[in-house]
């Protein structure tokens, strides 16, 4: 199939149920007999085999992978749908791939964060939200106040929010991210605070 096909991107804050939507929308190509192929990057390593999973108990096979160029030499000319999970989490070279794919004919579908824990743009989202020709971006539901508005990742560490200078990527689940609100979202910053503290202890001094 010549000329640009689709990329549809599902985006959202951790808890948000992406990972179930490719899920559902893979499926349903499976149903209409499509040629269908899952690759997840082998960083993520919540699940255990060579597969994807909702949080919901939903999974499909999945081939990991290390570098997003490897996509290209895995998809067949066979393949007609072509479904990658946990966008955020590969290389730079992400975006010509899905573009290539594109440009074979392939629809495109994937999920990624769009925001890290200090709520910042993540890794090749901004440009993959751009090269996208449908972007939903799903809301989840506040694990401290409850709304269903949340469009946040709230990273803990020991039940308490992380500081703005832990490491980008620490894969977890719910027990180390959960989503939140903006107003109850919380990003300390120890290294700001020790320097406002340093500066009301120094000494005032007369000319």
């Amino acid at each position: 199939m010549d000329g640009y096909y689709s990329f549809e991107l599902i985006t959202g804050p951790m808890s948000c149920g992406k990972t179930e939507e490719l899920l559902r929308r893979v499926r349903r190509c499976i149903i209409a007999k499509k040629k269908v192929k899952v690759i997840s990057p082998d960083v993520d390593t919540r699940t255990k085999g060579d597969y994807i999973e909702s949080r919901n108990g939903l999974w499909l096979d999945a081939i990991k992978v290390k570098h997003s160029i490897q996509i290209l030499s895995l998809v067949k000319p066979e393949d007609e749908v072509i479904a990658i999970d946990e966008l955020q989490f590969f290389d730079s070279n992400i975006t010509k791939v899905i573009a290539k794919l594109m440009e074979d004919g392939k629809k495109v579908i994937g999920t990624g964060l769009e925001l890290d824990f200090k709520a910042e743009p993540f890794g090749q989202m901004p440009q993959l939200l751009c090269l996208a020709t449908t972007v939903d971006k799903l809301h989840a539901v506040c694990m401290k106040c409850g709304c269903e508005h949340a469009t946040r990742t709230q990273r803990l560490i020991d039940g308490k929010p992380a500081d703005k200078s832990s490491p980008l990527i620490m894969i977890g689940g719910d027990e180390t991210y959960e989503a939140r609100c903006v107003k109850c979202y919380e990003l300390p910053d120890k290294n700001h605070d020790k320097a406002k503290s340093a500066l009301k202890i120094l000494p005032f001094c007369h000319k």
